[in-house]
């Protein structure tokens, strides 16, 4: 069965606009940096954006050059930090490899830190602490995980991708103490020895390791949960623009021996937006909904 991240974000904005539309005095507001010209980059941004404007949300943007220095970016960025009527900080990567994104992402504030980087964010997520903000990306998965109806707890989880974006937050998500977690994960690498192997033998199975259609169906346990985090663009002379946007999962011989499965685009891309609206409010209703 598939999961449409698409249709559950949309409920999930739907009702994050309606909540906005409720609250006394300002909106909350997300300011995004961008470092650059990066189209795809443009493209992420703007998509934010504009969902921002969907629900109600507010929204900065600031546009800066390749060439900006460090300490320049890090003087925005705590402008933002002490700004009451800012709410969020996003800083889109990739950035210039002249700026650190360890240093950048430990510059802004853990209270407006909606993507949940920032090692405050990360260590309470590593501790249980429900205090912080959760990556956007691993929450969306959770979410689509929840929507199958199929408890977590106990299931053997193999999420293939390391990074620290996707599959340590998300594997310590996953692992917590709690009815809605719970699992026994494995969080497998380039180095893992036996992949297909210990991936056939995974309830859910998460692809994050940004290989186009790495996950083949031997990998697959039967009636396994698939939720594919990649996004890859592939040569085909058929589509508009001489390629498409496949996954890591081979979605079409895959879906037929799995449970659910998320496509792409249309699955956890979608998800990841709507998380970062919810951190948004979440940090406006935390912090500094008294400042109108």
């Amino acid at each position: 069965m598939l999961i449409s991240g698409k249709d559950i974000a949309d409920n999930i904005q739907r009702a994050i606009k309606a909540e906005v539309a409720q609250l006394p005095g300002r909106i909350p507001c997300l300011a995004v940096i961008m470092v650059g010209l990066h189209p795809a980059s443009a493209i992420y941004v703007s998509r934010k954006i504009s969902s921002c404007l969907d629900v109600g949300i507010s929204s900065l943007k600031h546009d800066l050059p390749d060439s900006i220095q460090e300490h320049a970016l890090f003087q925005i960025i705590e402008k933002l930090n002490q700004d009451p009527l800012v709410d969020g900080i996003l800083v889109q990567l990739p950035l210039p490899p002249h700026i650190s994104v360890a240093k950048v992402t430990e510059w802004i504030s853990p209270e407006k830190d909606v993507d949940g980087f920032h090692p405050l964010n990360l260590g309470k997520l590593l501790m249980g602490s429900e205090d912080g903000f959760v990556p956007c990306t691993p929450l969306g998965v959770k979410k689509l995980l929840l929507s199958t109806g199929i408890p977590i707890p106990g299931k053997n989880v193999v999420i293939v991708g390391r990074s620290n974006i996707v599959g340590k937050p998300l594997a310590a998500l996953l692992m917590q103490n709690g009815v809605d977690a719970n699992a026994t994960v494995t969080v497998a690498h380039s180095h893992t020895k036996n992949l297909p192997s210990l991936c056939a033998q995974a309830d859910i199975l998460i692809a994050a390791i940004g290989r186009p259609h790495f996950i083949t169906a031997e990998m697959v346990k039967e009636g396994a949960i698939v939720i594919d985090v990649g996004i890859n663009k592939m040569g085909d002379p058929q589509a508009k623009n001489g390629s498409r946007l496949v996954g890591d999962v081979d979605f079409h011989a895959v879906k037929n021996k799995c449970a659910f499965i998320t496509p792409v685009p249309g699955g956890v891309g979608p998800m990841t937006i709507a998380m970062l609206l919810s951190n948004t409010l979440l940090s406006y209703k935390k912090y500094r909904s008294h400042l109108f």
